[in-house]
């Protein structure tokens, strides 16, 4: 062919559009090359095209520790544990590596053993169990104390779970028996007020806070979390008292100035909370997705959209399910319920307790991720899952399809007619979905035979106020559910047996 033979024609122009995969390839390349630094550039731009991706955030996260951004690598880890792939088991291993450098043993000790009780002849087991002789040698620890240790770790955790699970009951029973068994853990105390504040026991969150005020006087977390309650409590006189105090405080440890700066973004004292994350950020400090939201939170209310924009996007990178919920956006204004939280649901998915993952079917059955909810293998194939629970998980997958009723639709329904006056599912509209799961469960142990789902709805409701100390009437609660006063007064009696 000439030179010329095309001459005068339009060239076509072909478009390139790269892929997560493409990048990812790239910075496998650059990683195997041990250009490290160019391999976070391109594993970076892989994950901000597909966010969905634990394979692509693992690769990175491997390439952090070898940075030696810890920190950085710790948040991906926890991430894929937590939301992207809870099977991802190898994370624990990483995730113990990681700690082990960064000085944390008890940490590192708790992941390691996670990793070995999942995966004991795991590609990584012999280097766990190395691990493990290196943080025992190392903290020169009895293996009974590090257990110990590990075990005070194991029940913050699962406290921290039940709180962000807003399943409150079960948190402040862990939380007491931790206070019974290490009485100095103010940790626990300032927790513990918290779970009683958002079941709406206000007197015994206030006085949490003030025994330990009065064994541990100045308490920061405990001043900052009374500043939150009188802020909820709208008690502008105290709060103004309260923040004239903190807004003195120069603390030095990096856990206290976060705390500060997240307390002062969340009661609305923006200028003062971004001066303290603002400052955490210039020197360096790496947080969660929680400090990059109030950071972002702040500097938006402020003025500062570049500082607020680049925040955000590190908490979409940490937790993608964040996308479309920034402060500045429109769709922020009413903040969506647990039902379309997938972190939440997912986590609940996973739970020992049978009125949890009940919740959890249900929250699917009314989530906007139902369609990817219902193909996870925490729904299809959850071998916790007792035959009551497959019934309703396939119940809630093939809603048109034809067959018999069972007690679980029954639930379901009741559920629904909660659902009507209780939505969206927050905080405190969680605690009335458990109470009837729990009582829903008992019941079917005795083999009830259930009837009128308005009377068990009312019932509920009556009961759910009467455990958070507000005064509601048989007669206003009955009618809203278009029942006599005599029905709802027998199926009062009814819960209360079941809870007893």
């Amino acid at each position: 062919m000439s030179k010329d033979a095309k001459l005068g024609q339009p060239a076509k122009v072909l478009s390139f559009y790269p892929t997560g995969e493409y990048y990812f390839t790239k910075g496998l390349k650059a990683y195997h090359k041990r250009e490290l630094y160019k391999a976070k550039k391109y594993l970076e731009r892989a994950l901000e095209l597909e966010p969905g991706e634990p394979m692509i955030a693992c690769q990175l996260a491997i390439t952090c520790t070898e940075i030696g951004e810890y920190n950085y690598s710790n948040n991906l880890l926890e991430n894929i544990l937590n939301v992207l792939d809870p099977y991802m088991t190898e994370c624990h291993y990483f995730l113990a590596n990681n700690y082990a450098h960064l000085g944390m043993f008890e940490e590192a000790y708790r992941h390691a053993n996670a990793y070995l009780d999942k995966e004991e002849q795991g590609e990584f087991s012999e280097e766990a169990e190395d691990l493990l002789e290196l943080i025992m040698f190392e903290t020169d620890e009895t293996e009974e104390s590090l257990f110990s240790q590990d075990g005070l770790i194991m029940k913050q955790e699962k406290a921290r779970e039940y709180l962000e699970a807003g399943n409150f009951p079960k948190a402040i029973e862990v939380l007491k028996n931790m206070i019974e068994e290490y009485e100095d853990y103010w940790s626990a105390y300032n927790n513990l007020a918290l779970a009683y504040f958002y079941l709406g026991q206000i007197d015994e969150a206030y006085a949490t806070l003030e025994e330990v005020l009065e064994k541990s006087p100045g308490n920061l977390h405990a001043l900052c979390n009374l500043a939150v309650f009188h802020h909820y409590q709208q008690d502008e006189a105290k709060l103004g008292e309260l923040v004239n105090t903190l807004a003195k405080v120069r603390p030095i440890l990096i856990e206290h100035r976060f705390k500060l700066g997240a307390t002062f973004a969340l009661i609305g004292k923006y200028s003062l909370a971004y001066k303290w994350l603002k400052q955490l950020q210039k020197k360096g400090f790496e947080g969660d997705a929680s400090f990059y939201f109030w950071l972002a939170t702040s500097a938006y209310h402020l003025g500062h959209e570049q500082t607020a924009h680049k925040a955000w996007k590190k908490v979409v990178e940490i937790n993608p399910d964040k996308e479309g919920m920034e402060p500045w956006s429109e769709s922020n204004v009413a903040i969506a319920g647990f039902e379309h939280h997938l972190p939440s649901i997912l986590q609940r998915l996973e739970s020992e307790h049978i009125e949890e993952r009940l919740f959890a079917i249900f929250l699917v059955k009314h989530s906007k991720h139902k369609q990817s909810l219902v193909k996870n293998k925490l729904f299809v194939k959850n071998t916790a899952f007792t035959p009551l629970e497959k019934s309703y998980a396939d119940c809630v997958k093939d809603a048109n399809k034809e067959r018999e009723l069972t007690v679980i639709d029954f639930a379901d329904r009741t559920a629904d007619l909660l659902y009507q006056h209780f939505k969206p599912i927050k905080l405190t509209e969680a605690g009335i979905y458990l109470l009837w799961f729990s009582v829903f469960v008992e019941a079917v142990k005795v083999q009830h035979k259930f009837n009128n789902p308005a009377g068990w709805a009312a019932a509920l409701e009556y009961v759910w106020y009467q455990i958070r100390d507000e005064k509601k009437s048989q007669a206003a609660i009955a009618e809203k559910h278009f029942i006599s006063v005599s029905t709802i007064s027998k199926y009062i009696k009814l819960v209360q047996s079941f809870l007893n």
